[in-house]
């Protein structure tokens, strides 16, 4: 997992290195540039923050609240998805941003099972924590 998370930061560094050298310097591309390089960071530390229970298959192992997690229940499909969007938009090729919002479900329908999954493994104590957080 660290190696991935390592060259996720190479891609995203590249990716934005190449936007602001290669595109024009519009208003739009220093947006997306601030916008990705504000949530990349959050994006990182929430995946660092959840330790263990980080999977590609959704398991429930253990309850993480704290950190990001003590406020957002998602925080990992939050700041990924805001990065990769600003990511695209600074890259300004249009058909991948538009192909990136139209698999964008796919995070939602993810989140939802993540969240049944918690729901029966957990019960009241997911509950609680459900209550104090947003998405």
């Amino acid at each position: 997992m660290r190696l991935l998370l390592w060259g996720d930061v190479v891609f995203y560094f590249a990716l934005l290195a190449f936007a602001v050298w290669k595109r024009p310097h519009t208003p739009m591309l220093t947006v997306a540039v601030v916008v990705a390089a504000a949530s990349f960071p959050l994006w990182i530390l929430a995946r660092l923050q959840l330790g263990t229970a980080l999977s590609f298959r959704a398991r429930a192992d253990h309850l993480v609240t704290t950190g990001l997690y003590s406020r957002l229940r998602h925080p990992v499909y939050l700041f990924g998805s805001i990065a990769g969007v600003a990511s695209l938009v600074a890259l300004q090729v249009w058909w991948v941003l538009v192909v990136a919002l139209l698999l964008s479900p796919i995070t939602i329908v993810r989140a939802v099972r993540e969240e049944r999954l918690l729901r029966a493994a957990f019960g009241e104590e997911y509950e609680a924590w459900r209550r104090r957080t947003w998405f």
